[in-house]
């Protein structure tokens, strides 16, 4: 019998089986879809940048050729320069790729590290891309259960590592969760990796909504930080890029210098304009982020106003942060089922946890995440009230084991 190709071993793409929901479904004037399934900037970049994209693509003909395969320098240096001045410690330019996107600086790390049967720990609930590339790499991914506040337990971590892990994973501000780890969590996780010789990928996407000042870690003041940790970053997020595809790694040179060989093989170099326009983003949108990130506040803190109208049912807030809130639902029916309903019956599209789970594994049916940096307080208002008037059977002792 045929073996069956690279992605026939994962799952389709969740996004898109999401948006299949809403085919054929009309949503009368007065109760509009309110759209929380992905965590994407829906607006275009603020003007003066786009102005700055448009005036490249007409004067710099090496904008429209192939540039270096790690980015453009300047921009190496940039991340280098500023994450010094954010995290402390040294960090050089030589340690950082641009890469076309943060989920292929993902996937880039992890062809860099490991071979079929090597094995990845992940924190479930998981990012699914994450998930899926680990499939398609013929790289076993194992589930960390997280404790009730959705933080993962380094305990826990250290009795699934065999002599076939490569790496441990963290996502923080978390997706699908919003937790944002605490740094003596992250370092800790760290401080594991380092002593059982293994990578520590910390992909923080969502870096720029961090509700908390300062460093969200220490991890680069060690000076051996280059021996164990790989971080990862999209542009995407901070200045509205995500079709631009424009991701950083920072990590030692020595993985770097196999992380090239995927890069070139794939897409040679990353999106000129792009880098272009994360560049001057990063010298000059310093106070437009800022209040980009205090927008993303204010919603989160809507979240937390608008949760007093379900809890009565049973819904429990489990995570709130960055683009994200996870709840738990207190509905008898599993939510791969009830996402698709709430299309139908309430003009909600957002996404079950059976997508960050296992297969089979009990909590994603009762657990959904709502990505919110799309809607303003009144959509969410507007959501809270939706959910508040299902009037789905509740579960027996809300759906609890």
């Amino acid at each position: 019998m045929t073996s069956p190709s690279r992605t026939a071993t994962t799952f389709p793409p969740p996004i898109m089986a999401a948006k299949r929901w809403v085919e054929g479904v009309e949503f009368p004037p007065d109760r509009p879809l309110i759209n929380l399934s992905q965590a994407a900037p829906a607006e275009p970049p603020p003007e003066a940048l786009r102005q700055v994209i448009a005036e490249a693509a007409l004067s710099q003909p090496s904008a429209h050729l192939y540039g270096p395969v790690f980015g453009l320098p300047a921009l190496r240096e940039e991340v280098a320069e500023q994450w010094c001045r954010a995290y402390g410690g040294v960090i050089k330019a030589e340690q950082v790729a641009i890469t076309s996107g943060c989920n292929q600086a993902f996937c880039a790390a992890i062809t860099a590290l490991c071979t079929e049967g090597d094995e990845v720990i992940l924190p479930t609930p998981w990012y699914f891309n994450h998930k899926m590339w680990l499939d398609m790499s013929g790289v076993t991914a194992v589930p960390l259960p997280t404790g009730p506040e959705l933080l993962p337990d380094p305990g826990e971590a250290e009795a699934r590592i065999t002599n076939k892990t490569r790496a441990i994973v963290l996502v923080t501000p978390n997706n699908p969760g919003g937790v944002e780890y605490p740094a003596d969590l992250v370092e800790s996780f760290y401080h594991l990796a380092q002593a059982r010789g293994l990578k520590l990928i910390v992909d923080e996407t969502y870096r720029d909504f961090d509700a908390r000042p300062g460093a969200a870690h220490g991890l680069f003041t060690d000076p051996d930080w280059p021996d164990t940790l790989i971080q990862l970053y999209s542009f995407s997020k901070a200045y509205r890029l995500t079709g631009h595809r424009v991701g950083a790694m920072v990590a030692h040179p020595s993985l770097l210098a196999e992380v090239e060989k995927f890069l070139d093989t794939v897409t040679i170099c990353p999106n000129q304009l792009g880098q272009i326009a994360a560049l001057w983003g990063m010298r000059n949108l310093g106070q437009w982020l800022a209040g980009e990130r205090d927008e993303i506040l204010d919603r989160r803190a809507a979240i937390h106003d608008n949760m007093p109208k379900i809890t009565p049912q049973g819904w429990q807030l489990l995570g709130c942060g960055a683009y994200f809130a996870y709840l738990r639902h207190p509905f008898d029916i599993p939510s791969d089922e009830l996402a698709p309903l709430l299309v139908r019956e309430a003009g909600v599209l957002l996404l079950p946890a059976t997508m960050f789970y296992p297969e089979g594994e009990a909590r994603g049916a009762r657990e959904l995440r709502v990505a919110f940096a799309n809607v303003d307080r009144p959509a969410i208002e507007a959501l809270f009230g939706r959910l508040a008037g299902l009037g789905l059977p509740l579960a027996p002792n809300g759906g609890s084991a």
